[in-house]
């Protein structure tokens, strides 16, 4: 594996999303609970995070909890609700650190009050961040993130606030949770796994795939930055031609 060196700091993907999976499976390789594999997941967080800051990423989206996430054990998702907390308090000193804005995205209503509180807390405190956002996608998923945005369309679209031919790609766009966050160019996903379980659907149209067997509680940042070179290799074309490319 190369180093950081290798990697072109002149074609840095402004928008990172990770899939962060495997912490159940690393767990049950060790013969621990599925909770002891959450909690060994955050100095993966970390890394990435700074890793991504380092290299210039803009906007980096961890996928942290599905709305599919609720219908797991009770005691599980308790523990995974207790660690967002503890997390998001601790880590926050270091995103102030480093400049880095925090955002969320996902029914947020849905989350127990301690972590609306934390959430919003560190938010706040952050919001003044220019280095770096970090978006946490909380209760989320890609189906409700289209539908909520579809009910707020039609709602404007029903008080005459907009007509139906103004519906475009850029006015829905302009509904989702990620409203003003570019589209990923880089999707990272762990545990070998080859889909996207529910996530970001309309943003990632022409997003590349990034897919590493590595359990996420074992991701690092040379492997971050594995990604970005693999990134470099590969040829965005957005449905033209190589040689269209070649003359543009």
């Amino acid at each position: 594996m190369t180093g950081k060196a290798e990697i072109d700091t002149r074609n840095i993907p402004a928008h990172v999303a990770v899939i962060m999976d495997g912490n159940g499976r690393w767990a049950k390789q060790r013969g621990g609970l599925r909770v002891f594999g959450h909690q060994s997941a955050i100095t993966a967080v970390r890394e990435t995070v700074e890793e991504a800051a380092e290299l210039g990423v803009r906007f980096l989206t961890l996928y942290a909890f599905s709305t599919e996430n609720w219908n797991r054990p009770a005691l599980e998702v308790m523990a995974l609700m207790q660690l967002l907390v503890h997390t998001i308090r601790q880590e926050t000193p270091t995103l102030l650190k480093n400049s880095i804005k925090l955002q969320s995205i996902g029914d947020i209503s849905t989350l127990p009050a301690s972590c609306q509180r934390e959430l919003a807390e560190a938010k706040e405190l952050t919001k003044g961040g220019t280095r770096m956002t970090l978006v946490l996608a909380l209760s989320y998923s890609g189906r409700w993130d289209l539908t909520q945005a579809a009910q707020r369309l039609a709602r404007d679209v029903a008080a005459g606030h907009m007509q139906p031919s103004d519906v475009n790609e850029a006015s829905l766009s302009g509904y989702l949770s990620t409203a003003g966050i570019p589209d990923p160019e880089l999707l990272i996903r762990t545990s070998g796994e080859q889909r996207i379980s529910n996530f970001l659907l309309w943003q990632l149209a022409y997003t590349e795939l990034y897919i590493t067997d590595l359990l996420w509680p074992d991701f690092r940042r040379q492997h971050f930055q594995e990604a970005i070179r693999a990134y470099q290799r590969r040829e965005r074309r957005f449905g033209k031609t190589s040689e269209q490319l070649a003359v543009s």
